[in-house]
């Protein structure tokens, strides 16, 4: 008789604890598979709508659930007497109001070592009752579980069935013997919060628990149709192909010959390929000699056949045109046939010559790592959400997707088939905190190796999956090649991917090493002159290099991408990469009056904690795009435009795309002066072939640079969708390039024609009515306008001081590796105080000079600001700036002023429409743009320098009431406006913090540091830095309207 106080069967083996036992991955959970579900008709089986099966049935939906200490409190009479709550599967109890998320990037939330726990060890017990179809009699019932946070224990009617560990992959357990058709059943899952697993789990993400994938039973027949294998390989001129299926039957050795397999193919047209279907019997011996020698021992499986097929004509499955066939299996048995479909594309992978080869072609990755995150339901993750996420990498001609750092729901590969995305999939495996240990625990090899057949048992068949990826960031020891070897033999035909193998670090001296786990050279975050070098030294090493995470996209990011692409396309050898990562991992929550925000590490008391590490997506939580996803998208896209020899109006148009020709695009060119369309027209790019060029000519070019020879003027490329496809609506924006055919001469007349005035309180400089009024005891600008208006109502100031991006260094992490938020606080240059020294009168010309310090060294900064006004009350500003010899590499060199909040909509002419910085705005266009004041605001997660507008030749704030304030440079200027100051956004820790002030602050930058990608990674270029101590920059201010 069970003791009622002991804990559950299968929380013990052998009196020592399961969740502390790495040796022990599972109980009695079903060998790995395909994703295959049974169909009573073949119609079904061919739509592959589940729900139309009468043999699956879904648990997801309520549960009870309570939640108990540790899993020595699992006894019946802890059970017995819980408090059980209603909540929702898929969930996470996390998000659920039991206990909290926990945010970490490397080390463990405990203080343990492998494979030891914390005794408080939360378990969350899941039950429901379960019907079993009363048409399932003298059938197999299986459960599944398809992912679970946690050591997954199941009970069918307090029967123990099974155990897993996997937290990314199903778990699987035959409870025929347990249930009865037409009877209802309890299932209950016990899931143990921390686990010998967890150490193997240590991702950058947040620490969940729960059920987070569905719930299910299914019935097969039996005999049962228990794995199916496709290869679709084309031939070596890929127009035709050979289809190979494998099935495999009931459990590996078990002699029947009850059963026969038939097989037919539709192609992407939903035609059958073959006259009749493809058909093979059961392979027993003796009625089968095939599987037998002459000595009677067996030469082949029993439970396994093959069907094999040529076709002669193909077509193959890539990124630009996904076609997929679908593979229908019918499984005869004398109980009546069953059907099962796949989807399969003919496509194979190849490495040779630095390149690795999809369907023949040296494919560019545009790719960037994805981790589930939904910002309410945390790794629940919709089918919706998913297909929201490929939708919108399409839109933005990213083409790869690494499946960061587990298997997904096989939902999303399903989709990345369909829409055409390369994939890297990534066993459930990260063991950061214990790198250079678990790769080479003996207690961890079966664990590195059953998760390595996990992912590739359930996603094998999928065209989308170029590569395995054998883990992240565990180290290098033979537990990966352990795994690794398992890989290859299982599945030939793709390649193998895992850092750790070429890592530096690593007992690696250099990139050449680990070719036993890993097909492709792909480091993690290398400078860009590291990857050129290697590029350009001759070696026999046939892989190419795919950087698996570069660019990391914290906050205000992704700087220098440009030039990676550039060496990307210049280098041999360097075949892009992924981008970390796709969406910031923040959680949406609400202060105590309603306002939202998203939290981040901290923000729900867990300790210790990586702060805002988890926000460094391209995407914020919802799918909003940040302003750097347009810069990857230019970088990406399938159309280039260049200019071709001297002669104005020559162009040269190149289809970038490797296996299709652009009809399904238009093209057209528009050319601008000074920002305004002038003329524009249609190009003929029809025609033009996979890899292949055309030259165009713009006769029109000419004549406007004749028309107007000292204005600006630019020539813009779009090209667009003709027609609306599955991913992208009609006249969507594929690709864009524009150039700028001649520059603009100076636009405003810097003559002195105002009066000057002086006397021991003031200075003033007047032109007619238009009057700017100094201090003459500071020199601060008091006013500058008109007896009606004063247009400026702070500054110019001296401002060296962006609000810290995350690159700079992290707000809330003063240890973190980039050094310049710490060094610029050091140099004080967020609280610079300048004190005026010398006034100098040149006739009508005046000059304040000032020197001063934020640590108290007068000698450190030297700043000269010299006005001028003309006849027509235009004030021209002139700047000197000398910094101290340690004030190098400064975040900005120009000045902050402030004018009233009516002024509120921005016109300029220069880079946009979105956010761009010197080191990220290849994709901005110049051109002439207009936004309320308030658009120019970024909602980075941690606050932080945002907003900035490149190659500005001018600005202008209007009341819209016909007074406005221009700004006219002298050379091309970097601004940004916004109704907060630097220190507003610094001091701010979330969005919510921030509190719009009823002015408008100017930053008028004649240098602006890049924004690199520091956070992690390599800092900006050094030409996106400010190394130079003297710096001379002018600017004019024009008022005009009511005030003329």
């Amino acid at each position: 008789m069970t003791n009622p106080n002991t804990p559950l069967e299968l929380l013990y083996v052998g009196n020592v604890p399961t969740w502390q036992n790495p040796t022990l991955t599972g109980i009695n959970r079903l060998a790995p598979h395909a994703t295959l579900y049974p169909y009573h008709d073949a119609a079904s089986a061919f739509a592959g709508e589940r729900t139309a099966s009468p043999w699956v049935s879904s648990l997801d939906g309520d549960w009870q659930f309570t939640l108990l200490p540790s899993p020595n409190a699992v006894t019946p009479a802890n059970l017995q007497s819980a408090q059980w709550h209603t909540v929702a599967v898929p969930g996470l109890w996390t998000m659920q109001g039991f206990e909290k998320p926990h945010y970490l990037n490397i080390k463990m939330p405990f203080p343990n070592t492998p494979p030891s726990v914390p005794d408080a060890n939360p378990v969350g017990v899941y039950h429901r009752y379960m019907t079993i179809p009363s048409n399932w009699q003298n059938r197999r019932v299986i459960l599944h579980f398809g992912g679970v946070e946690g050591m997954l224990c199941v009970y069918v009617d307090g029967h123990a069935i099974g155990m897993g560990k996997d937290a990314r992959t199903p778990a699987e357990f035959d409870i025929t013997r347990f249930v009865t058709p037409g009877q209802t059943h309890e299932v209950m899952a016990v899931v143990v919060r921390w686990s010998d697993a967890t150490f193997i789990e240590d991702q950058d993400q947040w620490w969940h628990a729960g059920i987070n994938r569905e719930v299910l039973i299914y019935s097969t027949s039996n005999p049962f149709l228990r794995d199916l294998q496709v290869l679709a390989q084309p031939d070596s001129d890929y127009k035709g192909g050979t289809l190979t299926v494998t099935a495999s039957t009931n459990n590996p050795g078990e002699l029947r010959d009850d059963w026969q397999v038939s097989v037919q193919l539709y192609g992407p047209d939903g035609k059958p390929c073959f006259n009749e279907p493809l058909h093979q019997p059961s392979r027993w011996a003796p009625k089968d000699k095939s599987v037998v020698d002459g000595w009677g021992s067996r030469i082949a499986a029993y439970d396994q056949v093959e069907l094999q097929a040529t076709l002669k004509r193909v077509e193959c499955w890539n990124h630009e045109q996904p076609n997929l066939y679908t593979v229908l299996v019918t499984f005869h048995t004398p109980s009546g046939n069953e059907y099962y479909s796949t989807r399969v594309g003919f496509r194979d992978i190849k490495i040779a010559n630095r390149e690795l080869r999809i369907n023949g072609q040296a494919v560019l990755i545009n790719g960037v790592n994805r981790h589930d995150h939904d910002d309410t339901h945390g790794r629940v993750i919709s089918r919706e959400l998913m297909r929201k996420d490929i939708l919108l990498m399409k839109q933005f001609n990213i083409n790869a997707v690494r499946c960061s750092h587990y298997p997904n729901d096989p939902v999303f590969y399903d989709l990345c088939d369909e829409y055409g995305l390369y994939v890297i999939d990534e066993a459930n495996l990260e063991a950061h905190d214990f790198s250079f240990d678990l790769c080479r625990d003996a207690r961890y090899t079966e664990a590195f190796v059953d998760r390595v057949r996990n992912m590739v048992e359930r996603d094998k068949n999928h065209a989308c999956i170029i590569a395995w990826s054998i883990g992240n960031e565990s180290g290098y020891g033979p537990n990966h090649d352990a795994a690794a070897g398992w890989a290859r033999h299982a599945d030939p035909s793709r390649v193998l991917h895992y850092e750790g193998a070429i890592a530096l670090g690593f007992n690696q001296p250099n990139w050449g090493a680990g070719h036993a786990a890993t097909d492709i050279v792909c480091p993690m975050y290398p400078s860009l002159a590291s990857i050129v070098e290697w590029a350009k030294t001759p070696s026999n090493d046939p892989r190419p290099m795919i950087l698996c995470e570069y660019s990391h996209a914290m906050g205000n990011s992704n700087g220098t991408l440009a030039d990676h692409y550039a060496a990307f396309e210049q280098y041999h050898g360097l075949q892009g990469g992924f981008i970390w990562e796709w969406v910031d991992h923040g959680i949406r929550q609400k202060t105590p009056d309603g306002r939202e925000y998203w939290a981040y590490g901290g923000d729900f008391g867990d300790t210790p904690n990586d702060y805002n590490f988890c926000a460094d997506g391209l995407v914020w939580p919802d799918r909003t795009p940040h302003p750097a996803l347009y810069e990857l998208k230019y970088l990406a896209r399938p159309v280039a435009v260049s200019p071709v020899g001297d002669v104005a109006g020559n162009y040269r148009i190149t289809n970038k795309r490797y296996f299709s020709d652009i009809d399904d695009l238009g093209g057209e060119w528009i050319i601008e002066v000074d920002g305004i369309v002038v003329s524009e027209g249609i190009l003929n790019i029809r025609g033009l072939t996979a890899r292949t060029t055309r030259d165009v000519q713009i006769p029109m070019l000419a004549t406007v640079q004749a028309t107007y020879p000292t204005n600006l003027v630019t020539i813009t490329f779009r090209f667009r969708k003709r027609r609306s496809s599955d991913y992208a609506p009609i006249r969507h924006e594929v690709a864009w390039d524009q150039h700028v055919v001649q520059q603009p001469s100076n636009q405003v007349e810097h003559s002195r024609g105002a009066r000057l005035k002086r006397d021991i309180t003031e200075i003033t400089l007047q032109s007619g009515r238009v009057k700017a009024r100094f201090d003459a005891n500071t020199g601060e600008l008091l006013s500058y306008g008109t007896p009606r208006r004063n247009f400026i109502s702070q500054g110019p100031y001296l401002q060296l001081w962006r609000a810290a991006i995350d690159n700079d260094g992290l707000k809330l992490w003063p240890e973190h590796p980039s050094p310049h938020l710490r060094n610029w606080r050091a140099l004080g240059i967020d609280k610079i105080a300048l004190a005026l020294n010398d006034i100098e009168q040149i006739g009508s010309k005046i000059s304040f000079t000032y020197y001063g310090s934020g640590r108290g060294k007068p000698g450190d900064i030297r700043h000269t600001i010299t006005y001028t006004m003309n006849n027509e009350g235009n004030l021209h500003v002139e700047h000197y700036v000398k910094l101290n010899t340690e004030l190098v590499d400064m975040p900005r060199i120009g000045v902050t002023l402030a004018i009233p909040l009516q002024y509120r909509t921005v016109s300029w002419l220069g880079r946009g429409p979105w956010e761009n910085y010197p080191d990220r705005n290849a994709s901005a266009l110049i051109s002439r743009y207009s936004h309320d004041v308030d658009e120019f605001y970024v909602p980075y997660i941690m606050p932080q320098e945002h907003g900035l507008r490149t190659d500005v030749s001018s600005v202008t704030f209007d009341n819209n009431r016909g007074s406005r304030f221009k700004i006219v440079s002298d050379d091309t200027f970097q601004f940004s406006a916004s109704r907060l100051t630097s220190a507003d956004v610094f001091a701010a820790m979330h969005t919510t913090d921030l509190t719009p002030r009823d002015g408008i602050f100017i930053n008028i930058d004649h240098r602006h540091r890049g924004v690199g990608t520091a956070s992690c990674g390599p800092d900006t270029l050094e030409q996106y830095r400010i190394l130079e101590r003297r710096h001379r920059f002018g600017f004019t201010f024009v008022i005009g309207g009511d005030e003329e």
